[in-house]
């Protein structure tokens, strides 16, 4: 199946990590050129981008207001425009300590976590669509996860975050859609990536297997199959949805 995307250009933010690396392996291998947005590990990104030859590293920080537009626009210097946007990086900040009740978490802890995860990717997401309304074709897809909808103790700032960027693809799809461009969520449950293979105890990832139909977790290249699906001109007229990639939980 011809998913045409040869020649076009995906940024890809978050692309040092996991699913990032597996989502910038998956367009390269369909011929697309990809950004590779980085934080902190430009040594990583350079080094993904030399390994996959047809991409290149821009820096891409959450935390940093100036920092989409400067993405968009070496995307914009280096290929023409994005084609695809893939929004896939997460800023942690503060984890919530264990024991602490909701109401105890201060602004200046949550309020971080909240803004730096969705202004950003709003208003990358104003930068990357002219030029997709211009061609005619464009790709946006949000990285989420299955807790925004599941919920889980001590993810209501998390939950928030990822939650909020459904909402921005199921309205955002009515405004674009007749221009080409095509808005969706995949939403992941607990992935294989290196992190939590070697992170997480195995109790957890049992625990998290057990919930499953399918008795496994995903891989990191099963959600980027997806997005890339998402993404492509193969995905005709899937818009403002939210695809799961859970096993079925």
């Amino acid at each position: 199946m011809d998913l045409g995307l040869s020649g076009r250009t995906a940024l890809v933010t978050g692309a040092t990590g996991g699913i990032g690396r597996e989502v910038a392996r998956a367009f390269v291998a369909e011929g697309a050129t990809v950004a590779l947005g980085y934080r902190n590990d430009r040594e990583g990104a350079e080094r993904l981008a030399r390994e996959l030859k047809d991409a290149f590293a821009v820096r891409y920080a959450l935390d940093d207001a100036d920092s989409a537009a400067e993405a968009v626009a070496a995307v914009r210097e280096r290929r023409g425009g994005t084609d695809v946007f893939v929004a896939n990086a997460f800023s942690w900040g503060r984890r919530r300590a264990p024991g602490t009740r909701f109401e105890d978490v201060a602004p200046d802890e949550w309020g971080p976590v909240v803004g730096h995860n969705l202004a950003p990717v709003v208003r990358a997401t104003q930068l990357v669509l002219p030029q997709m309304r211009e061609r005619g074709w464009g790709r946006i897809a949000f990285v989420s996860s299955h807790n925004a909808f599941d919920g889980q103790r001590g993810q209501e700032f998390y939950g928030t975050v990822k939650a909020g960027l459904y909402g921005l693809a199921r309205s955002l799809a009515w405004d674009v859609g007749q221009d080409g461009v095509l808005v969706n969520v995949v939403a992941p449950g607990l992935t294989l990536t290196e992190r939590v293979r070697t992170g997480l105890p195995e109790e957890i990832r049992e625990r998290e297997r057990s919930r499953t139909p399918t008795g496994r977790l995903s891989t990191p290249q099963e959600v980027a199959r997806t997005l890339l699906f998402l993404c492509s001109a193969a995905n005709g007229n899937v818009t403002g949805e939210n695809v799961t990639v859970a096993g079925g939980r």
